[in-house]
């Protein structure tokens, strides 16, 4: 749906009315997200971390004409024809335009809150009423205080039902969530530990996120939870909910029986005192508890719908993640089949474009016929063409019915279609694919994973898992204790300390990283190779690549005056005019760098010549992690100071100044100066006990086998370790050779596996390990944990007695590292 700019500058109340009528159908908040900017309406957003002004100029030259503001640029007469609506706060400008936008429908409104399950019981609801209803739902877990009137915005005429999750983290905010889901019915999911920290008491959270359901005419919850129960009562939704439960037979839904096999779990339930059961594919409490309460909410919306037994026994698990896979034939592969409808798609084609920056792949699309999208098929396809052509995707191969009879709406250099995802699986097509960033985007009935199967490259059993949303969070994390104007220099050094430098980049350089580090030129050249285009540090420049240097604009560190007097020969034989470099002083690592006493004569090197100039003086703190050592690293400091300093006065023009690392940014905030360096806190690791931080990293691995090995029998290379009784040994594909150390072997170490930590046992071995899960009730072919959330990778290093940057680093390149996005 589309409003004039004069109705939006009512809505949201702008002190400033537009100069230009035009027509909005898009609402901006990421710079980054441009797609049509003539219909986007962006809003400035000010963060703990970040201000959307400072992007008002990028924008208008990307075409976007409307803005909402809460200051005014100072240069606004050199934009002409831009629209500047100024409001006191732009995030509660957004809100106001999604609450009226929501008056503007009298469909039902399922709105979900809770602790955990949102996102779930959201995609089941989906996948059961889809026949019934043209269903709109949150994107992903779009619950937040700006996610929720994103989504919101998204409904149009066409749609007969909203399905909408909200998530809070502090006090109030669930009363400004209510007006713009304004849900006819609620569901309510249950209460945990999540950001309670915020929150004097449980009880105080739960009537919070309970505020949702202030008008709705129902609420569904489970009401053997007595805790829950009484936050109902004492909200005064008693009257209007919908409590389902496994002992009170009185209950409108009662549990009769739950009773699992293997893979699956039948239900016998009393619905208004009708005997019903249903199968479901989920054995786990927690997607059995998700469906009761979709069982709930179907009994209120449309009770008709809870007798077809075959949508439960259908139901598909819910993938939560985008990963990116290395693909056979040199392809990069981004399976996305978690949402399949136009908004989810755009939100993917914008990752898939931020990816192939850089790199010479064609952009690809396999995708599935749309379903249940409240369009007719030719309108859906129009906009999903639109779609595809204004982000530039170069091949479409489509795969359904729709999507092939509509064809011929998709202009673009190379398409195809298929009827069935098998027709493609057989067809010569499926090997052409070569050298491409391959999106995969389908619905749930055209099974996608057989795509992916055969077009994922088959590397080894044992992976490393990236949390790309772990990465942003912990880079925010740290910026929120900066000022606004301090940057941050994201090292990422030895490959990315050892979890992989090209995905890291990419998504720093999504979230604004001022600079990147590398150790070496080579690093450096390939950041640049995969389309990073921000300032990149070389710490350990080799004069011998100058070329290389220079070609790729990347900016060496000076710790000596050969390096120094080498860089302005090379600059002055090139004919380079202030080529930016930066200057270390030792101020008591004794490991690399210019003596403070050095400054007057690196200051005349420099001032007599003009191939150099100085970007940046920076020193490494010595021990920022240890109190015992706070003297010494104040001293570290303050002789930083005097000569950055003496290296300002001596040059006449100012530097920028860097010495804090993860540890000091957390325990030196003071002494940030213009620049920080941010290294394994960007990777979730805090020696100051930062519990905000979010785990980056998962090495993960299998069961290959499980041995029954009697006791007294020795297990393992030269006989170290024996089984003390009767045991069951577990061999997991992973070895020194993978880069497990071979000192957690014969019972020092452990790995996570069925929930408890189960001990290494005998010699590891290069390409396997053994581990006793004779406690456990483990099978050939469950997970294993080497270290992860559930085993941090500080107490791995703990049991080594080393640090989690080494164990990190010794990753060896033959584990497959999968990158993934929630």
């Amino acid at each position: 749906m589309e409003y004039t700019i004069n109705e939006v500058a009512g809505i949201i109340g702008s002190t400033i009315p537009p100069v230009h009528e035009t027509r909005i159908g898009i609402l901006l908040t990421d710079s980054r997200r441009v797609s049509s900017p003539e219909a986007s309406l962006f809003f400035a957003l000010k963060t703990r971390t970040n201000d959307g002004h400072k992007y008002l100029d990028e924008l208008y030259r990307l075409g976007v004409r409307n803005f909402v503001v809460c200051d005014l640029p100072p240069n606004m007469p050199e934009m002409p024809g831009a629209n500047f609506l100024k409001v006191k706060d732009t995030l509660k400008a957004l809100q106001k335009l999604a609450v009226h936008h929501r008056r503007r429908f009298e469909i039902p409104v399922v709105g979900i809150a809770g602790s955990n399950g949102k996102t779930i019981v959201k995609e089941f609801l989906y996948q059961l009423l889809r026949k019934e209803f043209h269903i709109v739902r949150s994107p992903r877990s779009f619950n937040s205080q700006l996610g929720v009137p994103l989504s919101v915005w998204e409904m149009n005429p066409q749609h007969t039902l909203g399905i909408f999750e909200a998530g809070i983290s502090k006090p109030d905010e669930m009363e400004v969530l209510e007006p713009i889901i304004a849900p006819t019915i609620g569901v309510f999911t249950g209460i945990g530990e999540a950001h309670q920290e915020n929150f004097v008491s449980m009880y105080r959270k739960c009537m919070e996120k309970l505020m949702l359901f202030a008008h709705s005419e129902a609420v569904v919850y489970n009401a053997d939870n007595a805790f829950v129960g009484n936050c109902i009562e004492a909200s005064l939704l008693a009257h209007r909910a919908v409590g389902w439960s496994r002992v009170n037979s009185e209950a409108p839904l009662f549990i009769e029986e739950v009773r699992k096999t293997d893979t699956e779990t039948h239900l016998a339930c009393r619905i208004m005192g009708m005997r019903q059961t249903y199968t479901i594919p989920f054995t786990d409490e927690a997607s059995i508890e998700n469906v009761i309460h979709c069982l709930g909410v179907m009994l209120y919306l449309k009770p008709t719908v809870v007798r077809d037994r075959t949508r439960f026994e259908r139901l598909e698990a819910v993938e939560m993640r985008l990963e990116v896979l290395q693909g056979v034939r040199n392809c990069l592969l981004i399976n996305d089949a978690y949402n399949s409808d136009i908004h989810s798609l755009g939100i993917a084609l914008d990752f898939m474009q931020s990816r192939r920056a850089g790199k010479d792949l064609t952009s690809t699309l396999i995708l599935s016929d749309i379903l249940q999208s409240g369009f007719l098929p030719k309108s859906l396809y129009k906009k999903v063409a639109d779609l595809v052509r204004r982000r530039k995707v170069q091949r479409l191969i489509g795969i359904g019915r729709d999507i092939t009879e509509h064809g011929a709406l998709f202009d673009i250099p190379r398409k195809e279609f298929y009827r069935t995802t098998a027709d493609f699986l057989n067809s010569p097509s499926l090997r052409t694919l070569e050298n491409e960033i391959v999106l995969l985007k389908g619905s749930r009935r055209f099974r996608f994973e057989e795509i992916a199967e055969r077009l994922e490259k088959k590397v080894h059993e044992t992976i490393l898992e990236v949390n790309l949303d772990a990465v942003a969070h912990n880079f925010n994390s740290y910026r929120a204790l900066l000022r606004p104007e301090t940057k941050i220099i994201a090292m990422l050094k030895a490959f990315g300390y050892g979890v992989g430098s090209g995905e890291l980049a990419k998504t720093l350089q999504e979230y604004r990283c001022d600079y990147l580090a590398v150790a070496l030129t080579d690093e450096g050249v390939e950041l640049r190779r995969e389309g990073i285009s921000i300032p990149i540090l070389v710490m350990n420049p080799e004069m011998s690549n100058f070329h290389h240097l220079e070609e790729n604009l990347l900016e060496p560190e000076v710790y000596s005056f050969r390096l120094l007097e080498a860089m302005i020969r090379e600059t002055q034989r090139r004919g380079i005019i202030a080529y930016p470099v930066h200057i270390k002083i030792d101020t008591g690592m004794h490991r690399l760098g210019f003596r403070p006493s050095d400054v007057p004569q690196i200051a005349a090197l420099v001032r007599k010549q003009t191939g150099i100039s100085v970007r940046s003086v920076f020193s490494h703190l010595v021990a920022s992690d240890s109190p015992a050592f706070d003297a010494f690293t104040r001293g570290q400091i303050e002789t930083f100071r005097q000569a950055a300093r003496s290296l300002e006065d001596e040059l006449g023009y100012p530097l920028a100044r860097h010495i804090l690392n993860s540890a000091g940014i957390e325990r030196f905030p003071e002494e940030q100066m213009e620049m920080v360096r941010l290294g394994i806190g960007l990777y979730g690791v805090s020696v100051n006990g930062n519990k905000e931080l979010q785990n980056v990293a998962t090495l993960r691995s299998l069961i290959l086998q499980i041995q029954d090995v009697p006791a007294g029998d020795s297990v393992g290379y030269s006989r170290q370790s024996y089984a003390t009784e009767n045991s069951r040994i577990a061999v997991i594909p992973i070895g020194y050779a993978d880069g497990l150390n071979r000192q957690l072997g014969n019972g020092v170490g452990a790995v996570w596996i069925k929930n408890r930590l189960c001990p290494i046992i005998g010699n590891i071995c290069m390409d396997t390990t053994l581990v006793d899960v004779t406690a456990t009730d483990a099978c050939e072919g469950d997970a294993v944990i080497v270290f992860g959330e559930a085993y941090p990778i500080t107490r791995l290093a703990h049991k080594l007695n080393t640090i989690p940057y080494e164990i990190l680093t010794s990753i060896s390149p033959r584990v497959k590292r999968i990158y993934y996005k929630e």
